[in-house]
């Protein structure tokens, strides 16, 4: 690689993307941010697929690092929607770039509901998700970027680089009362690496995400309802892991409508007084539209050169219901 006058900034800028392309946008399967806080647990795990209103949709739009030019962008479509008292079925979609790679995929999800003590109101969930993911680097970028700043870079590559991947997610989830527990594995099966893009694709894609919180009401007839929860990933390729703290609220009117606000920390977990990100969030539903808006600060070496990260969920809730079973009750009160 030939550097040529390259100012300190865009070199900084350029081997950050680097570090991203080679550990964040390769592990092959919807990448998470806060978008599961929009009234929309089914992006954790397919286990959430049919619980609450019969028919759910949430469509999000998310710009990371503003302010720098080609950083992370990404859009995603969930669905999900009861079949049977006691089942339901969901369907995710993806488009992911970051940088000089591309991710898109699609998620098709089952999920059983059981009532383990009807008085109780303990409940527990099986989910299973089949998943199918295309990564490519982009070579025609690698010209662009090397005409704008004078970086020369893969001389020797002279076609995309692309592989898809087949695999699938499971997931088991506990509820009693106000309290949720759900364990998630995603990309559970082995995978023949592609030898075309041996050095840049990941080999190890099983991740394992946890998502827990309690849901109470506030004082009687105030309206308001409280969530604090916590959601922990595993990464496999290189044992990375991070927790979110979240704690969010609601406030209810007579019909039902709502506007709640919230927080999120997010965090390396070998590095807790060093968050990644963290910062508020908004939304309201409104008979059946739903919307909600989340802002992260940078708080890395990358906050000087960036005014935080974006994200727009709109969402409806439509062909309402009352299942027959608690267990497919909405957990929202």
């Amino acid at each position: 690689m030939i550097i040529k006058g390259i100012k300190k900034k865009s070199l900084f800028i350029y081997m950050c993307f680097l570090v991203i392309a080679n550990s964040y946008s390769q592990e092959l399967h919807v990448p998470i941010y806060t978008q599961y806080l929009a009234e929309n647990n089914f992006v954790v795990s397919p286990t959430y697929a049919g619980i609450g209103d019969n028919l759910k949709v949430r469509a999000n739009g998310l710009s990371q690092w503003v302010g720098i030019k080609d950083a992370p962008r990404n859009q995603s479509f969930y669905s999900d929607f009861r079949i049977a008292d006691r089942s339901g079925i969901g369907v995710s979609l993806y488009n992911d770039r970051n940088g000089f790679t591309r991710q898109a995929g699609a998620k098709f999800s089952f999920a059983h509901h059981l009532i383990l003590d009807y008085y109780a109101k303990m409940y527990l969930s099986f989910g299973i998700s089949y998943n199918i993911n295309s990564f490519r680097i982009d070579v025609e970028e690698f010209q662009r970027f090397e005409q704008n700043t004078g970086v020369y870079i893969g001389s020797d590559i002279t076609d995309d680089r692309a592989t898809i991947n087949n695999n699938f997610d499971i997931g088991l989830l506990y509820r009693l009362r106000g309290f949720y527990f759900s364990i998630n594995a995603s990309n559970v099966l082995p995978k023949d690496i592609d030898e075309v893009i041996r050095t840049l694709e990941p080999d190890l894609l099983l991740n394992f995400q946890i998502y827990s919180g309690y849901t109470f009401r506030g004082p009687k007839k105030s309206g308001l309802e409280f969530e604090p929860s916590v959601y922990y990933q595993l990464f496999s390729n290189d044992n990375r892991s991070s927790t979110d703290i979240n704690f969010k609220f609601r406030k209810f009117n007579r019909r039902e409508d709502y506007y709640w606000a919230g927080i999120s920390y997010r965090f390396l977990n070998d590095q807790f007084l060093k968050p990644l990100n963290i910062g508020p969030m908004v939304g309201f539903k409104k008979s059946i539209f739903y919307m909600g808006y989340s802002y992260q600060i940078t708080t890395n070496s990358f906050s000087p050169f960036n005014s935080g990260t974006h994200m727009v969920t709109i969402g409806l809730d439509f062909l309402r219901g009352i299942s027959n079973c608690p267990c497919t009750q909405s957990p929202v009160h």
